[in-house]
């Protein structure tokens, strides 16, 4: 497929935010959304893992879409699971936006953004625009995503983190007329993903995303009856649980095999 010019991005993005009022109805979402799951289909790997040089050579395409959610910002009228998929797409589509301003870099969470109380982390930085107003990826996921699906856990599989051990994106944008389905395949995914995740009868050990949020996945017998809602093969109420070290290295390449999981912060 031969590589479009930069001004058909330009022309695109004057299209788009033509064509997206503010009041958007939430029929127009999938429109919307249609050039993040393009990019993801063309750039996210099998493994999981992103191809960044590629990104980088479409970096227009992917500015112009957050270019156009920016000025569609979530409305009342649409459902719950809608706003939900919007930031859910806007988070992932943004952080893999701030990777590329800083690529080649080891890891994301090593960066610093300047801003005008100093320089912050990046999930920490309100480097995310929609409306009229700045948000951080962190008020996403802490404060914007629970309050729009109260006690929901697996939205932990739907973030991209930009690191090694985090979930893998799932390779389309997210839409909330399917996102039960799509929350209940990146927790499968996940939980059996044998990088992220080692579950045996005697023994489980699991990513540390299950111990930072232990809060909503729960810890001991609550944690193993959440892990066999999805887990591929039972595991036994009697299996002993540890944690995984996370690996924040940049998720540009596989890890070589699940130890590589250990080697980690």
């Amino acid at each position: 497929m031969p590589r479009l010019p930069r001004y058909y991005f330009l022309l695109l993005s004057l299209l788009l935010l033509a064509g997206f009022p503010a009041n958007a109805s939430s029929g127009s979402l999938p429109q919307l959304h249609a050039p993040w799951s393009d990019l993801l289909a063309r750039h996210l790997r099998a493994d999981g893992s992103l191809n960044y040089q590629g990104l980088l050579d479409d970096e227009d395409q992917l500015l112009t879409y957050l270019q156009a959610a920016r000025r569609t910002p979530p409305q009342p009228s649409w459902s719950r699971a809608e706003q939900a998929a919007y930031w859910i797409n806007v988070y992932n589509a943004s952080s893999v936006s701030l990777t590329l301003q800083y690529y080649p870099v080891q890891s994301l969470s090593e960066v610093r953004v300047k801003t005008l109380g100093g320089y912050r982390p990046v999930w920490d930085a309100p480097e995310v625009q929609v409306g009229n107003q700045t948000y951080s990826l962190n008020q996403i996921e802490r404060d914007i995503l629970p309050k729009l699906l109260p006690g929901e856990p697996r939205l932990h599989f739907a973030l991209n983190r930009a690191a090694r051990s985090g979930p893998a994106l799932l390779p389309t944008a997210y839409e909330g007329a399917q996102l039960e389905q799509q929350l209940t395949l990146q927790a499968q995914r996940f939980v059996n993903d044998a990088l992220r995740n080692q579950l045996t009868p005697a023994q489980v050990q699991v990513s540390s995303l299950f111990d930072w949020h232990a809060a909503e996945f729960g810890q001991g017998a609550a944690l193993l009856a959440f892990l066999n809602r999805y887990a591929a093969t039972p595991i036994p109420a009697t299996a002993q649980i540890s944690y995984l070290p996370f690996d924040w290295s940049l998720n540009d390449s596989p890890a070589p095999a699940a130890t590589a999981q250990r080697a980690g912060r």
